[in-house]
């Protein structure tokens, strides 16, 4: 008893944790099934072909049936047609004799054995216009089947006749010639097979009954096997897709301790670990923001004292040696540019902890346009650097926050300043009512592949050894695509080595909608390369 229980733990000990073994054991389990469902098939073939058998018995047997009732009718039919009154008309005669084979019971109405019931028909063929001569159901009667009759042949036909509730039913007629003083008469029997067509109909409906069956079983078979693995990985495909949108929290459950149990448990210490990472990095990257709002505000203090410093130096700077004004001035313009770095690196800060606010008024576009034209206007001077301004006649209104709009269009002005070698710089707005699109087009040095891209990213410069008139800080084209996002916007970039940059901003027109296409195109026609997707740049 120890070793059978010790074996019977073994197994079930195998029985959890293999899901090989399970379905092993469940794929031969269900093919002894299929094996007996496989008899069951059999069986229905051959139920099958016990139907086409007994079809062609039963119509057997309702044609042998049907000859001997024949024969029995011509006998009494020629046997009244000589002993009747000859002075009476064809159609009387024919009329009289059909009631005598009805009252007798060899007519419709009365069954026979297994003939059933059936109808009799009286023909005699005419050579006349007016047709044939008799009684009974002359219409249902086949040409073919009384030309065989009329060359003295006993034959028979399957064909369909008008049941008594307008319906058309399957019958077997059979004719024969008969030996009367009526010269051509012909004697024709309609058996209806409607109890034939009921059993066939009956012996079909339970094949077809077993074929449903059968297509239910191995679909159930199908399902069984299936759920042993595809429950599982459906599982872990729905917890993996709620981990990757963020839910870092989910795990899958462990069941048993089988393959898929070991696979549940290592996915979910591979989650803990990527969670535990992903947290540690927020904790990082929430350090490094508050650092650099920190130290941005500390260095305020000593910032401002050493600018009034300045201020007292540069107002003096006219009574101090040469050598002495320079370095004033220098240190005053370095100063301005220290102001200007601590300020974006705040505005920077305040993005990436997502407490940016959007001040957003209805106003006119050209408003923050004039304003950031106004900004640059003494750089375009000393670089003699025409700016054009491409507007439409119509105002356009928009809510923006006037601020950071202007902000961005000052930026990229400067930047296409400072990049454009003294070539004109066109400034171009247009609206399609849904957004307003704003492109800064430079003719300078233009951007390689790729540094569309690049061009949005913190410090970066395309050219870090050439000469910034602006005093630009590295953070402007990034505070810029930051500041497009919080108005639900974008900012994107293009740019061909020698055939300068173009840079276009689309905004929604109300605020809170989204932005799907834009009215001016970021490709200046008849460039060489096509810009890359517009939704990727500056990301």
């Amino acid at each position: 008893m120890r070793r059978v229980g010790s074996v019977g733990r073994f197994v079930a000990q195998m029985w959890r944790r293999s899901l090989q073994l399970r379905v092993v054991v469940s794929t031969l389990v269900l093919s002894f099934v299929v094996v007996l469902i496989l008899a069951f098939v059999v069986v229905l073939i051959l139920a099958f072909v016990l139907t086409s058998q007994i079809t062609d018995r039963l119509l057997d047997l309702k044609l042998q049936a049907a000859t001997e009732q024949l024969e029995r009718t011509r006998l009494a039919v020629e046997r009244d047609l000589t002993g009747a009154d000859a002075d009476a008309s064809l159609l009387n005669r024919l009329r009289q004799t059909r009631s005598i084979l009805t009252d007798t019971g060899i007519d419709s109405g009365e069954s026979s054995g297994s003939v059933g019931t059936f109808d009799t028909v009286l023909l005699v063929p005419s050579s006349g216009p007016t047709g044939p001569t008799g009684v009974g159901s002359i219409g249902e009667i086949p040409e073919n089947l009384r030309s065989m009759v009329q060359g003295g042949q006993i034959a028979y036909r399957y064909s369909s006749v008008t049941g008594s509730n307008g319906q058309q039913i399957p019958a077997l007629i059979i004719g024969s010639p008969t030996n009367t003083d009526i010269p051509g008469l012909e004697l024709y029997l309609v058996f209806p097979l409607t109890n034939e067509e009921s059993t066939v109909s009956l012996v079909r409906g339970t094949i077809f009954t077993g074929f449903l069956v059968l297509l239910g079983l191995l679909a159930a078979i199908a399902i069984l096997v299936s759920r042993q693995v595809v429950i599982p990985v459906r599982s872990a495909s729905r917890i993996a897709v709620r981990f990757a949108d963020g839910r870092l929290n989910e795990r899958m459950p462990v069941r048993g301790e089988d393959d898929m149990a070991r696979l549940a448990m290592s996915f979910n210490d591979m989650a803990e670990s990527l969670s535990k990472q992903i947290s540690h990095l927020e904790e990082f990257g929430g350090l490094q923001r508050q650092f650099t709002s920190d130290v941005s505000h500390e260095l305020r203090t000593p910032l401002t004292t050493v600018r009034m410093a300045a201020d007292v130096l540069y107002e003096s700077r006219d009574d101090l040696e040469p050598v002495l004004k320079r370095s004033v001035e220098l240190l005053d313009m370095e100063l301005e540019r220290f102001e200007t770095l601590l300020g974006e690196l705040l505005e920077i800060s305040r993005h990436d902890a997502g407490v940016a606010e959007l001040s957003a008024d209805r106003l006119n576009m050209t408003i923050p346009i004039d304003a950031a034209v106004k900004t640059v206007r003494h750089l375009a001077e000393e670089t003699n650097t025409e700016l054009i301004l491409d507007l439409p006649d119509d105002p356009i209104i928009a809510e923006v926050d006037p601020r950071r709009v202007e902000r961005i269009l000052r930026n990229l002005l400067a930047n296409a300043i400072d990049h454009g070698d003294q070539q004109p710089v066109t400034l171009t707005m247009r609206t399609d009512g849904d957004a307003v699109a704003i492109t800064v087009r430079d003719r300078g040095i233009g951007l390689r592949p790729g540094e569309e891209k690049l061009v949005f990213n913190r410090f970066w410069r395309s050219d870090p050894s050439r000469f910034r008139r602006s005093g630009g800080t590295g953070l402007g084209l990034a505070i810029s695509v930051e500041d497009a996002r919080l108005h639900q916007g974008r900012l994107e970039a293009w740019g061909e080595p020698g055939n300068g940059a173009c840079f276009r901003l689309t905004l929604p027109l109300v605020r809170g909608h989204k932005v799907l296409g834009s009215p001016l195109p970021l490709k200046p026609p008849g460039s060489r390369r096509a810009p890359r997707d517009p939704g990727s740049s500056g990301e």
